[in-house]
């Protein structure tokens, strides 16, 4: 069966851990078994991945909501999946934290990452989508390859909503 990770828009922090553990910061005072450093090297590689590793002894309470973001989307990472899914991944946040959060998922679609995501964010599906789902009032109402919707969608509902998102 393939391997599928979601990264849903309510962040999944474990509110009571820090962001991964064993710290770097010390070393505890009693040997460790090699396999839970194992773990915490991998952790640190799919932190870093995402630009996180730096924030590594952080609980999720003092990271922003973007940050909180990229840590989800590289706790996504760890079982290694063949596709993600993402439902709004931007909301809420503030528009500096929407840049940092979007770069990061423009990286995994250039690494090859097969993603479905949920956004209102028109810039990054015309950047990184091979095809776009559009739906109104929940039904899809448009489906297309993504220069054919951007560039000349054949829906008049989804005409008008480019018109309105892309005129500013």
């Amino acid at each position: 069966m393939p391997k599928v990770s979601c990264r849903w828009r309510r962040v999944a922090s474990m509110r009571w851990r820090a962001t991964e553990r064993p710290s770097p910061c010390s070393r505890p005072p009693r040997p460790v078994p090699q396999r839970i450093w194992q773990s915490w090297a991998a952790s640190m590689r799919l932190l870093d991945r995402v630009g996180m590793a730096s924030h590594c002894d952080k609980y999720p309470g003092q990271l922003s909501g973007g940050h909180q973001q990229r840590v989800a989307i590289g706790r996504a990472l760890a079982m290694d999946p063949l596709a993600m899914l993402f439902d709004e991944p931007t909301s809420a946040l503030d528009p500096e934290m929407v840049r940092e959060v979007l770069d990061v998922m423009v990286d995994l679609a250039q690494q090859g990452m097969t993603m479905l995501c949920v956004t209102h964010e028109m810039g990054f599906a015309k950047r990184v989508a091979h095809r776009v789902v559009f739906m109104d009032a929940g039904r899809v109402v448009a489906d297309a390859e993504t220069g054919q919707f951007f560039g000349n969608p054949q829906n008049e509902r989804a005409r008008q909503f480019l018109s309105n998102i892309l005129s500013h």
